[in-house]
C-alpha cells in the first residue's frame, strides 16, 4: 500500500478526521465503560472529571495529553492501552485565576501510577513552575503500577524531586479523595496543604495487612489512616470533611486567599467591614483573671473582617490557632495559643504546627499577625524526651527568617521563653502592642515570688500570708501592665476595643517593608 492509500474505513478527508477526533475524544472523556463509573459512585466518591469541574470555574479547564496511552508490555499490558493512562491532567481556572490541576482516574487501572502516568504528572508539574501558578492534585490512586515494577517507582521520584523545588514557589494542594499508601503518600507530606473526606480517603505508608503481618496489631484502614487520623492525631491532614463537594468548595476558597506564586501578594478583596469598628465585646471577653480560660477564636472573629476566617490544623494541636483571614481585605495569617486547650501553653505539636504555617506564611508574603496568651512551654518528662527543645526552636527558627510583615499582640498572659518564641520583638517583630491586662514576665508571679522570697517565706510565722505579700509585691514591681511599654520592649498599649483599627493601620504601613536575608544556599533549621 502505497503513502496515498487508505486503510479501509478511515476517513479520507478533514471533515473525516475531525469527526474522528471528535470520537476519540468522547471515548477518553467517558472513561473505561459506564460499569466503572457506576462502580466509582457505589462508593460515595466522584470521577476526576468530576471533581475537576467543581474545582475549576465553568468551561475553563484545558486538558493536556488526554490521548497519551503507554507503551508497556507483559502481565496482559499491551491488550490495555486506555486513553489518559488513568491520570487527567490540565489547568483551568478558579475565580478568574489560573490553576493546574492533576486528578487519578481509579476508573484506569485503580488510578495506579505508571511510566507514562508519572510523565505526565511531571509535565503538568513542570508547566505549573514555569507559569506561575497554583498546582492542586485530587488523589485517588492504587500506588505504583506492578505490572511496570520500577519504572514505576522512579516515576514518583520525578514527583517527589518536584514537589521540592516548587516548594515555597507556587502554592501546592492535595485533595485525598481515595487511597494514598506506600511511597506514594510523601508526594502530599511535601505539599503546602493536605485535605481528606472522611471514609473515602486515607493514607498510610503500610497498609493494616503488613501492619498485622509485622507486630499483630488488627486494624481498619480508617483507623489506621482516615481523614479524623490525621486531621487530630498525626496533623498529617490540615482539613477534613464529610463529603467530596464541601472538600473541594473550600479548596475553592483557600485558593482565593494564596497567591499565585511567591513573587506575588495574596488577592486583596473588597473590604465591607469598617476599618474603625470598635470591638467593645473584647473589654469582656478576655478576663483579667489570668487562670480563667476563654475562646481566643472569639477575639479572632471581632478583629477580622465580617468574622470570617478559614483555620488550618483546627483538630490538630488546639493549643495553638493557625488561620488565614482578611483585615480590610488583605490576607493575613493568623498565629495565636488557645487558653480553651492546655491553657494554650506550647508544646512539640503546637511549635510544629505553628512553625510550619509561619513559614507558609512567609513564603507567599502573608503579612502575619500573632495573638499571645501564653503560660510557657508544657513541661514534663515526655515533653522532654520527646524534643521540645528542638520542636521548639522550630517555631522560633520560622519567626526569626521571616521577613514578611509581623505584628504581635499580647492580651493577657506571656511568660519565659515562650513570650520570646511567639514573636516579641527581641526576635524582630516589626510592632508590638499589648492590652492593659497584659503580664510580661520570666514566670507568673506566684512562681516568681516562691523562687525568689523561697528564705523570706520559709522563715515567716505566717508562711501564706508572708507568700502572698510578696506575689503581690512582684507584680507591682515586674508584671504591671506597663513596665514592659516603659522600656520599649513593646511599641504601645492599647484599648482592646481598638485592635481591629490599630492592627490594620499597622498593616498598611508595613505594606511596603523589604527585608533582606543574609546571602546563603539555605538555613539549616532544628529538625
Amino acid at each position: 500500500m502505497t503513502v496515498l492509500d487508505e486503510a479501509p474505513g478511515e476517513p479520507t478527508d478533514a471533515r473525516g478526521r475531525v469527526a474522528e477526533l471528535h470520537e476519540i475524544r468522547a471515548q477518553a472523556v467517558a472513561g473505561p465503560s459506564e460499569k466503572a463509573t457506576k462502580a466509582q459512585h457505589a462508593k460515595g466518591k466522584l470521577t476526576a472529571r468530576e471533581r475537576i469541574e467543581l474545582l475549576l470555574d465553568p468551561d475553563s479547564f484545558r486538558e493536556v495529553e488526554q490521548l497519551r496511552r503507554h507503551r508497556a508490555t507483559g502481565f496482559g499490558l499491551e491488550a490495555k492501552k486506555p486513553y489518559t493512562d488513568g491520570v487527567i491532567t490540565g489547568w483551568g481556572t478558579v475565580e478568574g485565576r489560573t490553576v493546574f490541576v492533576y486528578a487519578h482516574d481509579f476508573r484506569v487501572f485503580g488510578g495506579a501510577l505508571g511510566e507514562a502516568h508519572a510523565t505526565k504528572i511531571h509535565k503538568i508539574m513542570d508547566m505549573a513552575i514555569a507559569a506561575g501558578a497554583p498546582l492542586v492534585s485530587l488523589n485517588d490512586g492504587a500506588g505504583a503500577r506492578i505490572q511496570e515494577g520500577v519504572s514505576a517507582l522512579a516515576g514518583y521520584g520525578g514527583i517527589f524531586q518536584r514537589n521540592t523545588r516548587a516548594s515555597g514557589v507556587i502554592p501546592q494542594i492535595s485533595v485525598m479523595l481515595g487511597p494514598c499508601a506506600g511511597g506514594a503518600a510523601y508526594s502530599p507530606a511535601l505539599t503546602d496543604f493536605v485535605f481528606m473526606v472522611r471514609e473515602t480517603s486515607q493514607m498510610f505508608i503500610t497498609g493494616p495487612d503488613v501492619v498485622k503481618a509485622v507486630t499483630g496489631e488488627e486494624i481498619t484502614q480508617n483507623g489506621l489512616g482516615g481523614a479524623d487520623v490525621h486531621a487530630e492525631t498525626s496533623g498529617v491532614c490540615h482539613f477534613a470533611y464529610d463529603d467530596e463537594e464541601t472538600c473541594i468548595a473550600e479548596v475553592r476558597y483557600l485558593l482565593s486567599m494564596l497567591p499565585q506564586n511567591n513573587r506575588e501578594n495574596p488577592p486583596r478583596a473588597e473590604a465591607t467591614d469598617a476599618v474603625d469598628r470598635r470591638s467593645d465585646v473584647l473589654l469582656d471577653l478576655v478576663p483579667a483573671d489570668g487562670n480563667r480560660p476563654y475562646d481566643m477564636a472569639k477575639v479572632i472573629e471581632e478583629i477580622v473582617d465580617d468574622g470570617d476566617y478559614l483555620e488550618v490544623h483546627e483538630r490538630w494541636a488546639r493549643n495553638i490557632i493557625c488561620a488565614l483571614g482578611r483585615m480590610d481585605g488583605q490576607v493575613v495569617g493568623i498565629v495565636a495559643n488557645q487558653p480553651q486547650a492546655l491553657a494554650g501553653v506550647l508544646d512539640i505539636e503546637a511549635s510544629e504546627k505553628a512553625a510550619r504555617f509561619v513559614q507558609m506564611c512567609d513564603a507567599f508574603n502573608i503579612p502575619i499577625v500573632t495573638l499571645l496568651d501564653v503560660p510557657g512551654f508544657l513541661p514534663g518528662v515526655d515533653q522532654e524526651h520527646g524534643g521540645i527543645i528542638r520542636h521548639g526552636a522550630k517555631l522560633l527558627y520560622a519567626y526569626c527568617n521571616a521577613t514578611v510583615p509581623r505584628i504581635s499582640l499580647i492580651l493577657r498572659k506571656a511568660y519565659g521563653g515562650a513570650y520570646i518564641v511567639m514573636d516579641s520583638q527581641s526576635i524582630g517583630a516589626d510592632l508590638t502592642y499589648a492590652w492593659p491586662t497584659n503580664e510580661i514576665a520570666v514566670m507568673g508571679a506566684e512562681g516568681a515570688a516562691n523562687v525568689i522570697f523561697r528564705r523570706q517565706i520559709a522563715e515567716a510565722e505566717d508562711p501564706e500570708a508572708m507568700r502572698a505579700r510578696m506575689v503581690k509585691e512582684y507584680k507591682s514591681e515586674l508584671m504591671h501592665p506597663y513596665y514592659a511599654a516603659e522600656r520599649g520592649l513593646v511599641d504601645d498599649v492599647i484599648d482592646p476595643a481598638e485592635t481591629r483599627e490599630v492592627l490594620i493601620k499597622s498593616l498598611a504601613m508595613l505594606q511596603t517593608k523589604h527585608a533582606d536575608l543574609p546571602s546563603r544556599k539555605h538555613g539549616n533549621p532544628p529538625q
